[in-house]
């Protein structure tokens, strides 16, 4: 067989090469026409796949925040720190403490892109659509990877398989997150450099130093990668690609060190969670089931056999390492990240294995592209977050979210508010929005919460004067559990 990877010889037929078709002149014309509509349907398929997974993934993460589903205060963080960018000024998050400016919580400017945008639809729901357009657009570079190596039917397969992983659908079910930029950053570095373009890949992988501070590792892995499939037939670009490596490495440690430390108002907290407890075997149960979660359902454990699989050590490394027990798990979007590598590295390794002389590898290798896809679908229609688009109440607004948004529209606009998950991404917008608890001095004009599990006790009054010794609060409305008290004193 040829090893140029063409998708002729992906689908080359048991038997033999096919007879060559006829020249188009050949043909009848309507054989010609029909032969030019398959071809742009060929053309169009990754696009078409971009477009319904932008969709699914913009009507679920939109849904979910139309009902109030928030679960943690990511949302209302990112949009704090976009907003400031919109309007030019130093993007202070209110919400990690008064005047804490986010590049002291994670090094990611490259938020800042969504501030034109934001200025003119200023919402979290900007957030939530701009983040379902990047993990989508990341479906197009894997599956014109997948089709050049695999043929166009099998690449399709491995990209909507992609497009509908695990580690994607949870990272639109958790709210918003800056890696949303990664995602596709990684797949067109990753598509770049299975097509050997080198420089290329080299060049979509450097925007990843701006998007998270360990992504720099990643950067260093990819180079990596690189420079290992480029050393013997481009020298100059495996020597570019090892400088891309140390310099990968030098730019995090320096943010690591310097840059985030000189924007915190408490230091780089996050080292408090690395290597505590039980170290790297603590958890490890978890650790093992997110293994398999990784390399099963969506390689087969074919990726094992590919060198791309490097790219994902950093990421993988330093969650379990860590102390915390969040990032161990398959849950949040912790994965998103993983989800181009390994996928990437299935179509490698596909590519690899349909020379290898085992005809049962071969055989698996043919198969694999429509069973991970099976897979896919089976799960995105049980239990993954996407199932809930075939449920009717995902597309209704409770009567519930909409009486405490009746509540919450009596908070003046610019007014500073004490408030917790359940109500905060509703005031981000247009108020000045602190953590319940961390206003570190600063008093607000108005405290909301949900109470509707009793924490704060019967009397949400008594509550707030004790979170504010000397300040004096009345209940301005309670609305499905959640109080709303107005500062008098």
């Amino acid at each position: 067989m040829s090893t140029s990877g063409s998708p002729q010889t992906a689908e080359e037929p048991a038997g033999g090469p096919a007879a060559p078709s006829p020249p188009a002149y050949a043909r009848p014309p309507a054989a010609a026409g029909r032969t030019r509509l398959a071809a742009r349907a060929v053309r169009a398929a990754p696009y078409a796949l971009v477009c319904a997974l932008f969709l699914a993934y913009a009507t679920l993460s939109v849904c979910r925040h139309r009902r109030m589903e928030e679960s943690s205060w990511d949302l209302g963080i990112f949009e704090q720190a976009v907003r400031a960018y919109a309007h030019f000024r130093a993007p202070v998050v209110d919400l990690k403490g008064p005047g804490a400016l986010v590049l002291g919580d994670h090094f990611s400017p490259v938020i800042a892109l969504i501030g034109p945008l934001y200025r003119v639809f200023p919402s979290p729901v900007t957030l939530l659509v701009v983040q379902a357009a990047l993990l989508a657009l990341s479906a197009l570079p894997v599956t014109r990877a997948a089709s050049r190596l695999l043929g166009h039917a099998r690449g399709l397969a491995v990209g909507a398989a992609y497009g509908l992983s695990w580690g994607l659908q949870r990272t639109v079910d958790f709210d918003f997150h800056e890696v949303c930029f990664a995602v596709p950053l990684l797949a067109f570095a990753l598509e770049a450099l299975l097509a050997r373009r080198w420089r290329a890949a080299l060049l979509w992988a450097l925007p990843l130093l701006l998007v998270k501070e360990d992504l720099g590792a990643t950067v260093a892995a990819l180079a990596l990668v690189v420079a290992w499939r480029a050393r013997g037939a481009d020298r100059r670009a495996a020597r570019l690609a090892l400088a891309v490596a140390v310099a990968g490495v030098v730019v995090a440690v320096l943010v690591f060190t310097v840059v985030i430390p000189g924007f915190a108002l408490d230091g780089y907290t996050y080292w408090e969670k690395m290597g505590k407890g039980g170290g790297p075997f603590q958890g490890y149960g978890t650790k093992l089931a997110t293994l398999a979660w990784l390399l099963v359902p969506t390689t087969g454990l074919l990726a094992l056999r590919s060198p791309l699989l490097l790219v994902a050590v950093p990421t993988l490394g330093w969650r379990f390492v860590s102390s915390d027990p969040y990032f161990w798990s398959t849950d949040f979007h912790y994965s998103a990240v993983l989800m181009p590598v390994v996928f990437l590295a299935l179509a490698d390794a596909l590519d690899t294995v349909r020379r290898d002389r085992r005809p049962w590898l071969r055989s698996y290798a043919h198969q694999l592209p429509a069973a991970v896809l099976a897979a896919a679908l089976a799960l995105s229609a049980t239990s993954l977050p996407l199932a809930r688009l075939g449920e009717r109440d995902t597309y209704r607004k409770p009567a519930r979210v909409a009486a405490v948004e009746k509540l919450l529209a009596r908070i003046p606009d610019g007014a500073g508010v004490e408030a917790d998950i359940g109500v905060l991404s509703r005031l981000t917008s247009r108020c000045r929005v602190f953590w319940i608890g961390n206003t570190r001095g600063v008093l607000p004009a108005y405290l909301t919460f949900d109470n509707s599990s009793g924490w704060a006790g019967q009397d949400p009054v008594d509550y707030a004067a004790r979170l504010h010794p000397g300040s004096r609060f009345v209940l301005v409305g309670e609305a499905g559990g959640v109080v709303l008290l107005q500062r008098v004193a």
